[in-house]
């Protein structure tokens, strides 16, 4: 400081210590400022519950109505204690009906209230309704795949879409990665720590909870001292940040409470929203085997969830019926191929020729896909892979969605992308659902991070990969199909590469990567010379003006 403020006058001097001072005091009063989440959830035809949390002892209140700035309703005054959500019930609400709403609140024992912007959200859209839902997965966080800054990025193009909800399809809290010395604390900080993300944009996007396997919830866990174990502490502080849905008129889903206070564990429900019926499933909870690992007809959603799930299928009504769970049966990779083995399609996995279903699950229907293909479903969505990836089997679609967060954009693809029969491409992002009355329009809305859009090959929120149900065209929607623009020949390849396009886009970056994700070489051109590449399974990724595609080549000297 001496040096800088050598050759100053002593007033400056003293003038600007003044100015750094006030700064120093006014920087403090901001960290000292109240930071607040607001969660939306189960929203129904008449209601919706506010999760709201501070970081200090506060007082607030909600105003709403339904015109923007017109707020004709108010919830009585709350006190909050420090990191405790207190869940508010707006009831008496109008049906089909967007409303309005804003949240003014103040330090316990201040004067003056300071009032947040306006939020919105919308109660159950009647039939024939046109709506808005996305999806998200795999957010990883609490490990080296997820990233904050990318998943802030997935979470504003998700606002942007301006949906009526938003579901996570697991693996979120990461709460299995240190099953048996976790203690509650932690898991307390692994469920919090997703509250300032969520809160940027569910004060008006409710969220849904689709449990994953590092959620940690399932019987094996549950099984080691409870209450004192992952299951039962993973459960109580989920239900304690996050709002899912419990049956009640509006929504079905389990029935039974569970001791150490768990309650209803709010872990799979279904319900109507405009033409659909929605459907989330626990395949984690309920195991044949209570073992870390279980194996083939040991997974399963236990035969009081498929019950329900069977009566829910058979007796909707809904035009589309939309199915969500982690993955396929809870283990293994893959969409159609896994769909058809174990309770799942019925066969043992042994080349999948046995069908084994009526002896494995006695007094049991039919495989879960029979099921869905019997009453209807049209997409069912699944995350787990960290791929995008569509597929159909029986006029049913297999949709994985892929990661939220992954930075490097090809993690799941360079992993998983093998265990898929069609339509699989990398990226981060989040699916984006339109439901009309005549059709249902699917996109894949990939996020980047700004770095990686200054060559202008990718923007931030770009659509990689559409596809529609029904008849679009008589809704104004359009209806756009993008699927792999190139061929590789020859595979497997000796010393050259081919790099042929289907369609009129010319190759921006072609690299190829080995299985470790590390980048061998870097071309422009669609001939590449592979001669000093050793024997082995490789990716090649091509970027063109429009599209970003991974294939999978093997290199046989």
């Amino acid at each position: 400081m001496k040096q800088i403020f050598s050759n100053q006058p002593r007033k400056v001097i003293f003038r600007k210590a003044i100015i750094a001072f006030l700064f120093i005091i006014s920087f403090s009063n901001i960290l000292q400022a109240q930071t607040h989440s607001i969660i939306l959830g189960r929203p129904t035809d008449t209601s919706i519950t506010a999760s709201i949390m501070f970081d200090q002892n506060v007082q607030f209140y909600l105003e709403y109505g339904t015109q923007t700035g017109v707020y004709s309703s108010t919830t009585t005054t709350f006190t909050t204690v420090v990191n405790t959500p207190e869940e508010v019930d707006l009831t008496n609400l109008t049906s089909n009906t967007k409303y309005f709403y804003r949240m003014q609140f103040r330090l316990v024992g201040s004067g003056s209230y300071t009032i947040t912007p306006e939020y919105s959200f919308h109660t159950q859209r009647a039939a024939g309704s046109t709506f808005t839902f996305t999806i998200e997965a795999d957010e990883h966080l609490y490990d080296k795949k997820g990233v904050k800054n990318m998943y802030d990025i997935t979470l504003a193009n998700q606002a942007a879409d301006n949906p009526d909800f938003m579901l996570s399809l697991g693996d979120i809290f990461g709460d299995d990665h240190e099953p048996f010395t976790i203690t509650s604390g932690a898991l307390d900080s692994l469920h919090r720590d997703y509250r300032p993300f969520l809160g940027k944009i569910c004060h008006s996007v409710p969220f849904y909870v689709c449990l994953g396997n590092h959620e940690g919830e399932n019987d094996y866990y549950n099984s080691f001292t409870p209450p004192n174990n992952l299951c039962v502490w993973g459960t109580q502080w989920r239900k304690f940040y996050y709002p899912n849905p419990y049956p009640n008129g509006f929504y079905s889903g389990n029935t039974v409470n569970e001791p150490y206070g768990i309650g209803n564990p709010e872990n799979y429900y279904a319900w109507n929203w405009g033409n659909a019926l929605f459907v989330v499933l626990d395949v984690y909870r309920d195991q044949c085997d209570t073992s870390a690992k279980p194996g083939g007809w040991n997974w399963t959603l236990g035969l009081p969830q498929y019950t329900w799930l069977k009566s829910t299928l058979e007796n909707s009504t809904a035009q589309y019926k939309f199915v969500f769970a982690h993955h396929i049966r809870g283990q293994g990779r893959g969409g159609i191929t896994n769909a058809k083995l174990f309770e799942w399609g019925g066969y043992d996995g042994n080349g999948g020729t046995n069908y084994n279903f009526p002896n494995k699950r006695q007094g049991w229907a039919k495989p879960i896909h029979q099921l869905f293909k019997d009453n209807g479903v049209n997409i069912f969505f699944q995350g787990h892979d960290h791929v995008f990836a569509h597929e159909i089997l029986d006029s049913v679609t297999y949709q994985a969605v892929p990661m939220a967060a992954d930075s490097t954009y090809e993690i799941g693809k360079l992993a998983n992308a093998g265990a898929y029969t069609a339509d699989t491409l990398d990226g981060t992002g989040h699916i984006r659902v339109t439901v009309s009355p005549s059709c249902v329009k699917v996109d894949y809305i990939r996020a980047y991070l700004p770095a990686d859009t200054v060559s202008g090959v990718h923007d931030n929120g770009e659509v990689a990969f559409s596809y529609t149900i029904g008849n679009c065209s008589t809704t104004g929607i359009t209806e756009t199909l993008q699927k792999d623009f190139v061929n590789i020949f020859p595979n497997p390849a000796n010393d050259n590469l081919t790099i042929q396009f289907t369609n009129n886009n010319k190759s921006l970056i072609i690299k190829m990567h080995n299985a470790y994700g590390q980048t061998l070489l870097i071309s422009q051109s669609n001939v590449i010379d592979i001669s000093s590449v050793p024997n082995g399974i490789y990716f090649i990724s091509i970027d063109s003006d429009t599209n970003h595609i991974v294939k999978k080549v093997v290199v046989n000297h």
